[in-house]
């Protein structure tokens, strides 16, 4: 690929999803969007590129983003955060809270906000109604996380109990395979959000933002910033989790570090 197109490649994705590609990454770009180039029978990294630029339609621009998005996850990824998530929600209704809203601001393929849901459900009684957003940018992870059907290996960390109380075993040719079932789908509302661009189409008030092992992709500004409108979205004594490897370290200003990775809003 010519640097001149590498580069273009780079500004385009940081414009359209917020994902900053150091100079390093031109192996990654062409590994990424070439299965889309042979899709459309192109060769030429420019030529793509033109295909990108001159589509009025944004549609191979969401192709791209979809091939550059990174969505590695499973099911009770970072584990201590929903043993910590569990501990708030069973305190919270012990303290007469009545619902519970939460946005998982980066979910990929549906694991992560499955398994608040199911957290959600094993923690509160059923006179407390959780209510889960759940965002991406990439369309395609959203439809699989819409959908809700994964494979015998997707569900390797999840426990029996868990697994034969929330998951449909599929049967005959579908026997590998695991569906979430409806009264844990009901919980979630799946939307297409680009993190780069607030301000969001999130009611505010809420209770919990996870938002984790995404911000590593963006630049200092680009954090800042979205820091600064998840901490208008919270409620007064709401929790932000981000990624393990993640610190929001000059990026907050109404953030208290409650557990590693958990922070809570102060005011």
């Amino acid at each position: 690929m010519e640097p001149a197109v590498f580069n273009k490649f780079r500004d385009v994705i940081f414009e359209s999803s917020g994902i900053f590609l150091t100079e390093h990454k031109e192996a990654l770009v062409s590994a990424r969007i070439g299965k889309r180039m042979r899709v459309l029978n192109i060769t030429d990294y420019g030529h793509y590129l033109q295909q990108v630029m001159s589509d009025e339609t944004g549609g191979e621009l969401r192709e791209l983003v979809n091939a550059i998005s990174t969505n590695v996850t499973h099911f009770f990824r970072e584990n201590q955060h929903f043993d910590f998530l569990s501990g708030v929600l069973r305190q919270w209704s012990q303290n007469g809270s009545r619902q519970v809203r939460i946005w998982c601001a980066a979910c990929a393929s549906g694991e992560e906000p499955y398994t608040i849901a199911m957290t959600a459900l094993e923690s509160l009684p059923g006179t407390v109604q959780p209510r889960l957003i759940a965002s991406d940018i990439s369309t395609k992870v959203l439809q699989i996380a819409k959908f809700g059907v994964y494979k015998d290996s997707d569900v390797q960390n999840i426990s029996k109990v868990l697994l034969r109380r929330y998951f449909q075993k599929g049967v005959g040719r579908a026997a590998d395979l695991y569906r979430i079932k409806q009264e844990v789908r009901d919980l979630v509302s799946f939307n297409q959000i680009n993190l780069s661009t607030p301000p969001y189409p999130v009611k505010g008030d809420l209770d919990m933002i996870f938002c984790r092992n995404v911000m590593i992709y963006f630049n200092q500004e680009l954090r800042r910033r979205l820091v600064e409108h998840f901490e208008r979205l919270l409620k007064a004594g709401g929790y932000l989790f981000v990624g393990l490897a993640e610190s929001l370290s000059g990026a907050h200003r109404n953030l208290a570090t409650v557990e590693p990775s958990v922070y809570q809003k102060i005011n």
